[in-house]
């Protein structure tokens, strides 16, 4: 197909929500919530495509990418399948049970004319529900761009009327297998931008764009690069044509493509923000009617969830204070509070213990039990010291070695919003990192990603840390800095004991409290790193809690407990030490086991005392209690054993004094 492209020109964006994603080199980066499956064809018939670079001298011809209709990845949790969103219904057809099917494919006679197992994705109480249904038969609309279906079991009007509005899902295994030289889009999200003639790196993949006659590819320039003679802006974006001439190699495999562009081309697309007031107006009415439509969305979900006085403070006040107001609604994770929300309600009965299920590893007689002495941790224990276990050492250390374990660090100061000085997270982090003793040696970290959950408030000093020390050895594109997980706090009236109001700290901001270290676990589901790790060749994650109210640090990256679980065939492994609480133990996860988990965790809700405001005909009162008022909710780490099926093997590693 032959068509005519432009560097610089309207293009319309892939459909996707935007997630917030701290990354290195103290830039915002924007991942979507979901992959795209949307393959970028590479045809093998080549066409020739005129192409002008705006600012540079001359043209030239390249062969056209083109690309099919998104499909977006989703996830049953039912059936443990990856699926993808191929329509959505839009409306019955006749009186015999028959819908209609507006496609979101190019692939329509495979998804809708072949009978067999599909799914239903429709929105209830504020969530997902995915039901499985079975496609009979299948047909084009002739007169609309449509298709009309038939589900067994479903034979009249009435029936399938309550399915209008709902995302037909198909298996993603189904999908056609593409050629060489052909790619789906979300392989591309993330990937590193080479020059091919000097190695030098560009950047990373941000996003992809159809511009109708080929794809563009929005890379965020890496600021330390030479590529672009040290011009590169904090947060600077570029277009990069997705065209065999300018892109004439992809390694799925490593994560990197390898860029050939003509001679001006970085530098055009840098100058490309200087652009006219007109131009810019167009762009910020267009990013503020994006953000428009995701808060339409999430106020929808918090009406789902009868939170509607969280809006008031939207119709008075500063615009400032409404923005303030508008991110703290975005930032309302609502599948999480409807789970949380659920904890209060289920909190008369017995509820799963963890330092029960702790003890009773501890009892066990089992050979995935073992007790080490605190003066054998890290990595250069003697074999006089660790005996028997000095295996594991050995092992952890080979493992560690060949780049298949990523540290997640997650600060877990929950009674602690501002930290003291001598004490603060920054100060806390240099010394455990400059601690060869108890961590990785700089020279073994560059083929360590590392992850660092830690309170909003403290991640910019965080990142300036590793800047200004040179990521402490690690390699910049493998730290990943997030935010903790929150959760709004909640109380209750005496006359409505059942349901639950998001308290206010004023009329502009969500009364918010940290959900613990069980969060990271939905915070590494929601930013996608759990991908990133396995297409890195991650095996295993380590996490460690740690608390910064303590004067030195008393924590150690332990390789024995990665060489103990290797070593045993397990999926979970924990350390704890005997003397201590358990809560906020150190564990170890495969990245099996954590994307079969995607994120879920177990809450508590505890009882504590917080002031808000509320609005009292019309006007805004200040609360002050005197006894507990509300629930916060917690989720230890530890907890995710409760999701663990009997078969799943465990190892616990028990830290003696």
């Amino acid at each position: 197909m032959e068509r005519a492209c432009a560097l610089l020109c309207s293009s319309t964006p892939i459909t996707f929500t935007p997630v917030q994603l701290f990354y290195p080199n103290n830039t915002s980066l924007h991942f979507p919530t979901y992959e795209l499956s949307r393959p970028l064809v590479s045809a093998l018939s080549r066409a020739p495509c005129p192409f002008s670079l705006v600012g540079a001298r001359g043209s030239c011809s390249f062969t056209v990418r083109s690309t099919a209709t998104e499909e977006a990845v989703e996830t049953s949790s039912d059936s443990k399948l990856d699926l993808v969103e191929v329509g959505f219904l839009s409306g019955v057809h006749g009186l015999q049970g028959e819908i209609c099917i507006k496609p979101n494919t190019d692939f329509p006679d495979l998804r809708f004319s072949k009978p067999g197992r599909r799914w239903l994705k429709q929105q209830f109480m504020g969530q997902d529900k995915i039901d499985e249904v079975e496609l009979v038969e299948g047909r084009p609309h002739p007169a609309q761009k449509s298709w009309i279906l038939k589900f067994r079991g479903l034979d009249d009007v009435d029936q399938v009327r309550q399915l209008v509005g709902a995302t037909l899902l198909a298996e993603e295994d189904d999908r056609p297998e593409l050629d060489d030289g052909e790619f789906y889009s979300r392989d591309l999200l993330g990937m590193r931008v080479l020059l091919k003639e000097t190695g030098q790196l560009v950047g990373t993949v941000a996003n992809v764009f159809d511009n109708g006659g080929n794809d563009l590819l929005h890379v965020l320039l890496d600021s330390s690069s030479e590529a672009c003679n040290g011009n590169a802006k904090p947060n600077q974006l570029v277009w990069i044509p997705f065209v065999d001439a300018i892109v004439p190699d992809v390694d799925l495999e490593r994560r990197e493509m390898y860029i050939t562009p003509p001679k001006g081309l970085l530098e055009v697309n840098m100058r490309a923000d200087e652009r006219s007031k007109k131009e810019r107006r167009q762009l910020e009415w267009k990013e503020r009617r994006k953000q428009q439509k995701r808060l339409i969305a999430a106020k929808k979900k918090l009406c789902e969830l009868e939170q509607k006085h969280v809006f008031d403070g939207l119709r008075f006040g500063e615009k400032s204070q409404r923005s303030l107001l508008a991110d703290h609604i975005l930032d309302v994770n609502s599948t999480l509070l409807q789970k949380a929300l659920q904890s209060i309600e289920n909190s008369s009965k017995k509820r799963w213990n963890v330092t029960e299920e702790i003890n009773a590893l501890r009892a066990r007689e089992s050979e995935c039990t073992v007790n080490v002495s605190r003066e054998c941790l890290g990595f250069d224990a003697s074999k006089e010291k660790l005996g028997g276990n000095f295996s594991f050492l050995q092992q952890g250390n080979s493992i560690f070695s060949e780049g298949k374990v990523s540290i997640c660090l997650v600060f877990n100061d929950q009674e602690t919003e501002q930290l003291e000085s001598e004490n603060d997270a920054v100060s806390y982090l240099q010394t455990l990192l400059d601690d060869e003793q108890r961590f990785l040696k700089e020279e073994e970290r560059a083929c360590v990603p590392l992850v660092i959950v830690s309170p909003e408030h403290v991640i910019e000093d965080v990142q300036n840390l590793f800047q200004d020390n040179d990521y402490f050895g690690f390699e910049s594109e493998k730290v990943w800095f997030l935010k903790e997980e929150t959760l709004p706090v909640v109380c209750s009236s005496p006359e409505e004991p059942k349901k639950h109001k998001i308290l206010m700290k004023s009329p502009w901001e969500i009364l918010k409290s940290p959900v613990g270290s069980g969060g990271v676990l939905s915070v590494l589901a929601s930013h996608g790193i759990t991908d990133s790790l396995s297409s890195l060749g991650i095996d295993y994650l380590q996490v460690h809690s740690i608390e910064t109210r303590s004067q030195t640090p008393e924590h150690y990256i332990n390789p024995m407990l990665v060489g103990f679980v290797s070593a045993k065939g397990a999926e979970i492994g924990i350390q704890v030490t005997e003397e201590s609480e358990v809560r906020n133990s150190d564990m170890i996860f495969t990245l099996k086991f954590l994307k079969r988990l995607k994120g879920k965790i177990e809450f508590e809700a505890v009882m504590k005392m917080n002031s808000h405001v509320q609005m009292v005909e019309k006007e805004c009162v200040e609360s002050v209690p005197t006894e507990p008022n509300s629930f916060e909710f917690r989720s230890d780490i530890c907890s995710v054993l409760g999701e663990c099926s009997s078969s799943t093997k465990i190892c616990l590693m028990n830290i003696t004094v």
